[in-house]
C-alpha cells in the first residue's frame, strides 16, 4: 500500500509540475529539470514529494551554495557539468533540497532494514570479515556490519535518517537567492 501511495504521490507531484512550468512536457511518472520558480512552486504546493529530481541549471546560484553548506571544506564551486552528474533536488517541508551523488553519497531513500540479504550473502563466503562493503550492503544501507561466524552483524549506524527517511547530512536547502 505504501509503494502505490509514494509512486501515486510522485505522479501527482509530476502532473502538478507539468503543469506548472510553461512549455514542459514530461511523461507520467517521471522526473524532468523544472525552471527554478517553478519547482519552488510545487515544493510549497505539495510539501513533501520523494521525488528525485535532476539538475536545473535556473538553479544553478541556489545548488551552489547548497553545495558549500555540504562540502564547507570544497576548494572552488563545481563545474556545471558536475552539477549536471551529480545534482538532484526533492521537497521536503515545502522546501528544495539538493543532494550531491558521490562514490559513498547516496541521494535515494535509504534502506533502514536491520536484516540486510547482501550483507548476508557477503559473510557466507567471507565468514568473519571485520567490514562489510557497500557493494554487498547496497549504498543506501543505514547500518554498517560485520561478519561472525558467516552472519552478518550490525556494527552501527552510518546515516542518520530525516522524517522522510533520506540520509540527513547529504540534504540542504536551496536557497532562492
Amino acid at each position: 500500500m505504501t509503494a502505490f501511495r509514494l509512486s501515486t504521490i510522485g505522479f501527482l507531484a509530476s502532473a502538478i509540475l507539468s503543469a506548472l512550468c510553461t512549455g514542459a512536457t514530461a511523461a507520467p511518472g517521471t522526473a524532468s529539470a523544472a525552471p527554478a520558480e517553478s519547482l519552488y512552486k510545487l515544493c510549497r504546493l505539495i510539501k513533501n514529494d520523494d521525488t528525485i529530481r535532476p539538475y536545473s541549471h535556473d538553479l544553478y546560484s541556489g545548488t551552489v551554495k547548497a553545495f558549500k553548506k555540504l562540502f564547507p571544506d570544497a576548494k572552488g564551486t563545481p563545474a556545471e557539468s558536475e552539477l549536471q552528474t551529480q545534482a538532484n533536488y526533492r521537497c521536503m517541508d515545502g522546501e528544495v533540497l539538493a543532494c550531491f551523488v558521490g562514490a559513498n553519497l547516496p541521494c535515494a531513500k535509504m534502506n533502514a532494514a536491520r536484516d540486510n540479504p547482501g550483507a548476508n550473502e557477503f559473510c557466507k563466503t567471507n565468514p568473519n570479515e571485520d567490514v562489510v562493503p557497500a557493494f554487498a550492503t547496497g549504498h543506501e544501507a543505514v547500518y554498517s556490519y560485520k561478519c561472525a561466524s558467516g552472519k552478518a552483524v550490525v556494527t552501527g549506524e552510518t546515516w542518520a535518517l530525516d522524517k522522510r527517511g533520506f540520509a540527513q547530512k547529504l540534504w540542504a536547502e536551496v536557497p532562492r537567492r
